[in-house]
């Protein structure tokens, strides 16, 4: 039977406190590492050396193509039994496998934003004198932030979300914690609740920043002042009529 006693008891308590930070700064460093790892690769994927590229390739398609899951038993399990002697703690197996698999699919992001820019502004930053690094950091990388924050804010959403796998291996985040304390009780159901609150917590918040982002980004946002210029909805619909300065439409020719 299903105990709400359990839920309010749990929900407020110091080492759920302690599972939600764990999942956070998993979270923050994974995907932080994953954004470098990232533009490394999506640099490699496009270099015109064989050598590079082929690596790239290789590296996504390895990530990409094998569930993350798996990556980690392979750390946790399968790296102890070739290098003896290299053995990781739970932390940073974790860390490394999500940062890993985060990088293959960054690297496809940030490619995709580096691609969307014209061609032409890094041939007239080359005109100019800059090098390729410093017309790809000065010139194109800031363009292309506009296209890789979405998916980059999307992919932070869902490590959030992710490191509930760290719960295999022991890592007590909140899914491990909840089963933890959860399973001398019976009540990992209740604990899961209480996890799943912390998790819609913590994606709802990283949701409106990631929208404060978006709109820092945003080349045609306007200020207080432009907003009593724009045109209003009937006028962008049907094409006459505007705003004026104190709010009101009046007929356009």
């Amino acid at each position: 039977m299903f105990r709400w006693d359990i839920v309010w008891q749990f929900l407020f308590s110091s080492f759920i406190f302690q599972a939600a930070w764990t999942t956070l700064w998993i979270s923050v460093v994974a995907q932080s590492c994953g954004v470098v790892l990232g533009l490394f690769i999506a640099l490699m994927r496009m270099s015109r050396f064989p050598l590079l590229s082929g690596f790239a390739r290789a590296y996504t398609w390895f990530f990409r193509g094998s569930p993350l899951l798996v990556q980690v038993l392979l750390l946790w399990d399968g790296l102890p039994k070739l290098v003896p002697s290299l053995l990781l703690p739970d932390f940073a197996v974790i860390l490394v496998a999500f940062s890993f698999n985060e990088g293959a699919y960054m690297a496809e992001i940030i490619r995709a934003g580096i691609t969307s820019v014209d061609p032409g502004q890094m041939e007239a930053a080359k005109s100019l004198g800059m090098r390729y690094s410093l017309a790809m950091r000065r010139i194109v990388l800031p363009q292309a932030a506009r296209v890789i924050v979405p998916p980059l804010g999307n992919e932070f959403n869902n490590m959030l979300k992710t490191t509930s796998i760290a719960s295999v291996i022991g890592l007590q985040e909140l899914t491990g914690t909840a089963e933890i304390f959860g399973s001398p009780t019976f009540s990992i159901f209740e604990l899961l609740i209480v996890a799943t609150f912390y998790y819609l917590l913590l994606t709802t918040l990283w949701s409106f920043v990631q929208g404060w982002i978006e709109n820092r980004l945003d080349p045609n946002r306007s200020s207080k002042y432009d907003l009593q210029d724009r045109k209003s909805f009937t006028a962008r619909m049907l094409g006459f009529g505007s705003h004026n300065g104190g709010g009101t439409l009046v007929s356009g020719r």
